[in-house]
């Protein structure tokens, strides 16, 4: 079982002639809830733990989980509203938000006693790991299950505007990295972390990759650095589009230990990358985070 851990909340996201005021549409979202919809559509066995609202759209969230397949016997609930995220779009699908968080339901997330049996992969990031009090709940969670052998990826999705302390932010991101299998960032994330990935790889992941956007996608490891394109489509909006990229990567990888991972090679990190590229390709074509199915991809890369 692969378990996504981290925050749900509703994307307000410009219809096709939105203007500066709206229309704005509700979509579900949330970077770890749009990454274990994503594994729930691809097929995989997966859990979301996280706390969501007991309100309207905490419920159209948990529908959405259901619908998708994603187990919930991990969520937590409480009366907090919904976290709301007002989605902008620019002329070339690239998306930026403005978030309402304060007194959120996701924000009092608690460390669970103890997961299933079966958790091989466990996915962290975003706003989770940002927000206290849950951020440290969150990593606990990553650092117990770390120690308890389970692969791990961190996808750190930076939201500046809700990062109060941005030098304290990065301190804790890099003792974050002895307990992490995979990093994903975007360039974006990696520019303002302020590191290289080379750098990363050396302090703890078995493999750091890199999204490049329509550029395609790079992987890291101490031993190798393999590069794939993206694949050109009619993009909609890049709403979740790196989010599915975590999906499609923790879907092929579940299975493998973190030295299975370190010791990868370069044609089967190609292939990886080809898959996570080609599913990304296609949530880009939709607007909100919307992945695809399996039926709509090639088979997972065999390892």
């Amino acid at each position: 079982m692969i378990v996504v851990a981290g925050e749900s909340l509703i994307d307000l996201v410009p219809d096709g002639a939105a203007t500066a005021l709206g229309p704005l549409v509700p979509r579900r979202g949330g970077g770890p809830y749009n990454t274990a919809v994503a594994l729930g559509r691809l097929g995989a066995d997966v859990a979301f733990c996280s706390r969501v609202s007991t309100d309207g759209f905490g419920a159209a969230l948990m529908d959405g989980l259901h619908a998708a397949g994603v187990r919930t016997d991990l969520v937590q609930r409480g009366p907090e509203p919904t976290t709301l995220a007002v989605a902008t779009v620019g002329a070339d699908g690239s998306a930026g938000y403005g978030f309402y968080a304060e007194g959120t339901a996701d924000r009092l997330f608690t460390l669970p006693e103890r997961l299933p049996d079966g958790v091989r992969a466990l996915s962290f990031g975003t706003l989770s790991l940002a927000l206290e009090p849950g951020a440290s709940a969150y990593e606990a969670l990553l650092r117990r299950e770390a120690g308890r052998g389970a692969l791990t990826l961190l996808d750190p999705n930076i939201r500046p505007g809700l990062i109060p302390e941005a030098a304290a932010y990065r301190a804790r991101f890099r003792r974050w990295l002895p307990y992490v299998s995979l990093l994903k960032l975007s360039e974006e994330d990696a520019r303002w972390l302020g590191g290289t990935p080379e750098e990363w790889a050396a302090a703890g992941p078995a493999a750091v990759v890199l999204t490049r956007g329509a550029a395609g996608l790079t992987v890291y490891t101490p031993t190798l650095t393999a590069s794939v394109p993206g694949v050109p489509v009619p993009v909609a909006d890049t709403i979740g589009a790196g989010d599915t990229v975590n999906a499609a990567l923790l879907h092929a990888l579940a299975n493998q230990s973190r030295d299975e991972l370190a010791a990868l090679g370069d044609d089967a990190w190609r292939d990886l990358l080809g898959y996570a590229a080609e599913a990304a390709a296609l949530t880009c074509t939709r607007r909100g985070a919307e992945p695809p199915y399996a039926t709509e991809l090639r088979a997972v890369p065999g390892l």
